[in-house]
């Protein structure tokens, strides 16, 4: 066995660069201009460590545009290069400077962070450039400018530069297939989108891109209310001001900075788009930060910065690795920990944006259990009477009347006849509006068991019986009165699929009302959120609905009474009453609804001449 070299032609390099690398040819301008803030940065290293002179405001990157000589210029004050550096540098492609320097010159500070590490993103200029040159002098004593020419094949030209200053000029004769990026609107566009945050002024021609500070570095007892909202206008000037938001800040054991912000959630509002924007080192990398942010956070805004985070070769996209799910781990507990704080401290604030809120926090309990064990305290419903509640504080107060049960309505302006009983008996009932909340109590029922989530509607409670009036007593049939008014309602149905039973209700404004098991109504939910086109026949999937008759309302009394005068009327005020129930409960099928309206009409004519007759 022999050990041999691999034979890189670096003829064939450059045009793979130039194809392939690179998915946005735009991204050329975030590289040169991400190079020109590095070579700064080492000089201001420099300087604090004694090895040179040099002044901040000597500190800046220019962009210039000729139309005339089809060139684009990208001119920095930094650190340069003599000839030695540039065959090393730039003949070497993918040989990093930035990791050498910080090897020879470390620093302790966090600012020093070099935004190149592959050493590639010169060569990015080829896929807009005929040709480019580098006129440069290093800050070294003595050093002698360079100028480096290549038109994109394996052979390049050095001799010696034209620069008087310390820094970097490089010239990009742009292609004829590359015009736009002779216009300064486009190269402002890009610049904005990429640079708008860099440390040191960026400026095209005689305007400076970057004049807004990018608040995340700033220590969190320095930023106002006012500079939080400033800045999210900034980033998202279409959007309504943000509920709150998070300062992220961790030195260990990776570095992240940014700020997260809770948005309102409109009714076309997309949880599953992020726009959170990716930075490296301020430079913009992303606004896809699905890796980073967890599924349940995608609702957010804002801006993350690490400089750990592991990009491609090309930067433009994550590569998963155990930071960047320690870093979705840390962002996840430090919204929690956030909320939680807002919870205690501020209550009636945390109220205000929980309607916003809760839906993140919902799906952040069914996809992480983690995040439910921090999110728990502040898991709050409403309840019928305005109050707001945790489940664990609800059980507490109601376990003397229904112990180990949690009662909820999916509308409280549906459920009004229900609440009614409910309240005349001293029970809370949860007002459980949100689309995930059938899921949630599911998730509940297995946190907390033996505890069970149960509507108002899908069972016959003790608690709402008024059993002193019940109709219990047996005639010489053997049926008692209950019984015979189940028979009557039923009968009049004529639908053999619908069950009726006769109770004896705690309160007489409820003529009836329809249960449907728990379980049942559960499964149907998800059949129809799976398949919405089966709305019309929603009912078939629910075998367990009963029509509950209230032996204590007055109506049902009447319309007994009435059937020996005009049976067919009665067997419309039955059906009308049954389908008042279905049309309060939000269970009508909406097929049946014509029907209702036409008996309706009919039922109306009818009393309308009744009560005539009588009046002659």
């Amino acid at each position: 066995m022999t050990k041999q070299k691999l034979e890189i032609h670096s003829e064939n390099i450059l045009p793979i660069i130039k194809r392939w690398l690179y998915s946005d040819k735009d991204i050329f301008v975030r590289e040169l201009v991400s190079n020109a803030c590095d070579a700064i940065r080492k000089v201001k290293i420099l300087r604090d460590q004694g090895l040179t002179e040099a002044k901040d405001e000597e500190f800046k990157i220019e962009i210039l545009i000729n139309k005339t000589d089809r060139t684009l210029k990208f001119i920095d004050t930094g650190i340069g290069m003599d000839a030695e550096e540039v065959q090393k540098y730039i003949a070497q492609i993918a040989f990093s400077g930035a990791e050498e320097f910080v090897d020879k010159y470390k620093s302790n500070n966090e600012s020093d962070q070099f935004i190149g590490h592959f050493g590639l993103g010169f060569y990015s200029s080829y896929m807009v450039a005929a040709k480019v040159e580098i006129n440069t002098l290093s800050y070294k004593k003595d050093a002698e400018p360079v100028l480096w020419s290549c038109d994109g094949s394996s052979d390049y030209l050095i001799e010696k530069g034209t620069r008087q200053t310390r820094g970097t000029e490089i010239t990009l004769f742009i292609d004829k297939d590359s015009d736009e990026y002779l216009e300064e609107h486009r190269i402002r566009e890009i610049l904005k989108h990429y640079c708008s945050f860099l440390p040191y002024p960026v400026y095209l021609g005689e305007t400076l891109i970057n004049s807004k500070q990018p608040l995340w570095i700033k220590p969190v007892s320095e930023c106002t209310d006012n500079d939080y909202l400033e800045f999210y206008r900034y980033l998202y000037p279409m959007e309504e001001d943000p509920l709150f938001w998070v300062h992220l800040n961790v030195d260990y054991p990776f570095h992240l900075q940014g700020i997260l912000y809770f948005p309102k959630i409109h009714r076309d509002f997309d949880m599953n788009k992020t726009t959170v924007k990716l930075y490296c080192n301020r430079v913009f990398v992303s606004d896809n930060c699905k890796d980073i942010i967890p599924n349940y956070l995608m609702a957010l805004r804002g801006v993350i910065d690490s400089p750990d985070i592991p990009l491609n070769v090309s930067r433009s996209y994550l590569q998963m690795d155990r930071t960047v799910r320690q870093l979705s781990s840390h962002i996840s507990k430090k919204v929690s920990d956030s909320l939680s704080v807002l919870f205690r401290n501020e209550r009636e604030r945390f109220i205000d944006c929980w309607h916003d809120v809760s839906l993140v926090v919902k799906l952040g309990v069914l996809e992480d259990d983690k995040f439910y064990d921090r999110v728990k305290e502040f898991l709050i419903w409403k309840t019928a009477e305005g109050t707001w509640s945790t489940v664990e504080d609800y059980l507490e107060r109601n376990k003397d009347k229904i112990k180990d049960k949690v009662l909820y309505t999916r509308d409280i302006a549906h459920a009004t006849h229900f609440l009614d009983v409910y309240r005349q008996k001293g029970i809370e009932v949860l007002n459980a509006d949100s689309p995930v909340d059938q899921y949630l109590m599911q998730y509940l029922e297995n946190k907390l068991s033996p505890v069970v989530f149960q509507r108002v509607d899908a069972g016959i409670d003790d608690n709402i019986l008024d059993k002193d009036k019940e109709k219990s007593i047996l005639d010489a049939s053997g049926k008692t009165e209950a019984a015979h008014l189940a028979d009557f309602v039923r009968n009049k149905l004529g639908n053999d699929k619908i069950n009726v039973e006769a109770k004896s209700l705690a309160t007489e404004n409820v003529p009836g009302f329809i249960v449907i098991d728990e379980n049942q109504r559960r499964m149907r939910d998800y059949f129809m959120q799976m398949n919405p086109k089966e709305a019309a026949d929603k009912m078939n999937f629910v075998q367990g609905l009963t029509f509950v008759v209230n032996t204590n309302n007055p109506l049902m009394a009447a319309i007994q009474k009435l059937d020996a005068i005009d049976p067919e009327l009665t067997t419309d005020l039955v059906k009308q009453a049954y389908d008042l129930s279905l049309l309060s409960q939000r269970e009508m099928n909406p097929a049946a609804l014509n029907e209702f309206i036409t008996r309706n009409n009919r039922v109306l004519e009818k009393l309308a001449n009744l009560a005539n007759q009588a009046n002659k």
